[in-house]
């Protein structure tokens, strides 16, 4: 993350902000072709090629070290290296001002941020990649003044690809306006605020089907095997711009939107676990408040940027290949979706797609939208005992896979149980459409077991099952 101040893009004074040790920060973005700066009288053409090929690698080696000595906490000596580099020609490099950006604020250095980097951006020079690192950093410190003076020059950039996301740091903004004392604003991922005790948001991976998790006894026959060279793909949670007082909505339990904007990550990290080539997650946030509050699901208000990825990518425990980020809003009843893909190697966007629908379109849109994505991705189906098949009532699908993921985090207290709708109506639900196939009557049968260890006298309504083998044996698992 960064900063910039908001009365100049030249010479600004630092404003002075205390960093949090956020529990995964993101900071890191990839800078688009920029030209160098100008070489000074010292390194004028006339040098030796030779002389610049050596600078270049003396930065980067710098810029490695000091990473070392962030991730070994010595600030004090990252930050001298930071200055050393700053202070010589490469110093007034986009690349360089994202890649000490990105550094600092992964390790949740806000204030040296400040110091370092605001007073040298300059948005028509470096670019927006910085620029976004900084605007985040400000919603992150309640800065809003100086967040909307970031956004305002982002905009003047006339960046046509950038528009959504900045939309959604415009609504942020605005959030933070109308409530001066609430937490950090959403939009972050793990962003530092002001203050030690500011809340701090966990990034938690699912890697197999949520309705799984309770069959492992069976997972030789259910799940496909995952031999050779597998592309690591992560389907984050969708953002959700212009959600009206997010932060209020944290503290109750989730509804449809906050419950699309996990499902839908999930059902395509669902798909393509059962692709030959694929190892997926689906990647959902929890904020953890100060004090040791209760934790709530996260509602991010603002589209993930490159910067965001890189928790993700530090967080997967594995090399990942691919992320697909987005953003779901809903007006007047009819709902739009926008999905991005990353490639992670170059932290550029590769593709995006949309979809929209009303109530009565939904499983249509959803399922041109899952299709779009499959064949761009280049989806294959895995062999398994279980054959698996996409839904094609996906929008029902969506809430059991939703209600699967609330019990679950439950389960594995992550979550306090106040967090979720009322558990017997997630089991009535898995139960409608439980002989809808075998994986509904999987879900089912988890769904229903976590619901009895939550509540006992939670029976729920019995079910119509599919009729298979695989299914009986899943059965046995829960008499």
């Amino acid at each position: 993350m960064g900063f910039f101040d908001r009365f100049t893009s030249k010479k600004p004074t630092p404003t002075p902000a205390n960093g949090s040790d956020a529990t995964h920060a993101a900071l890191a973005a990839a800078a688009a072709s920029y030209p160098a700066p100008a070489p000074d009288a010292a390194h004028s053409a006339s040098a030796p090629a030779s002389t610049a090929a050596a600078s270049s690698a003396n930065v980067k080696s710098r810029l490695g070290t000091a990473r070392e000595k962030l991730t070994a906490k010595d600030l004090p000596a990252a930050v001298a290296l930071y200055e050393e580099v700053l202070a010589t020609p490469a110093g007034d490099r986009p690349d360089v001002l994202v890649a000490i950006s990105g550094d600092l604020g992964s390790h949740g250095h806000v204030a040296e941020i400040i110091e370092l980097i605001a007073p040298r951006y300059d948005a028509e020079r470096h670019g927006p990649a910085t620029g976004l690192n900084l605007l985040q950093a400000y919603l992150a410190v309640r800065n809003p003044d100086a967040a909307q003076h970031v956004l305002d020059l982002l905009f003047a950039l006339e960046r046509p690809e950038l528009e959504e996301r900045l939309y959604g740091f415009s609504n942020a903004i605005a959030e933070m306006i109308a409530t001066p004392h609430a937490a950090p604003p959403p939009g972050v991922v793990g962003g530092p605020a002001a203050g030690a005790d500011a809340p701090k948001v966990a990034l938690v991976s699912i890697s197999k089907p949520i309705w799984f998790y309770g069959l492992e006894p069976l997972a030789a026959q259910l799940l496909p095997p995952k031999e050779g060279r597998l592309r690591r793909i992560a389907f984050a949670q969708l953002a959700l711009p212009g959600y009206p007082d997010s932060a209020a909505a944290m503290k109750k339990p989730e509804d449809e939107l906050g419950r699309l904007s996990r499902a839908i990550p999930l059902w395509f990290a669902e798909a393509f676990y059962f692709s030959a080539a694929y190892a997926p997650i689906a990647a959902v946030g929890i904020l953890n408040p100060p004090d040791g509050a209760p934790a709530q699901p996260m509602i991010f208000a603002a589209e993930w940027t490159t910067d965001n990825l890189r928790q993700l990518v530090d967080t997967a425990g594995e090399g990942v290949d691919f992320i697909v980020t987005g953003a779901l809003r809903v007006t007047a009843g009819d709902y739009e979706i926008l999905l991005r893909i990353w490639e992670v190697k170059t932290f550029r966007e590769r593709k995006t797609f949309t979809a929209r629908w009303t109530p009565a379109t939904a499983d249509d849109g959803l399922t041109k939208l899952s299709a779009d994505l499959r064949a761009y991705m280049e989806w294959s189906p895995a062999s398994a005992a279980f054959a698996f098949s996409p839904t094609m009532k996906p929008r029902a699908w969506l809430d059991t896979l939703g209600a699967s993921l609330g019990l679950f985090l439950v389960e594995k207290n992550i979550l306090p149980a106040g967090a979720l709708p009322a558990p017997a109506l997630a089991v009535a639900h898995a139960a409608q459409h439980a002989a809808t196939g075998e994986a509904a009557s999987f879900a089912y049968l988890t769904t229903r077991a976590r619901t009895l260890a939550l509540d006992p006298a939670a029976t729920g309504p019995d079910a119509t099952l599919a009729r298979s083998p695989l299914v009986n044996e899943a059965k046995k698992l829960f008499a």
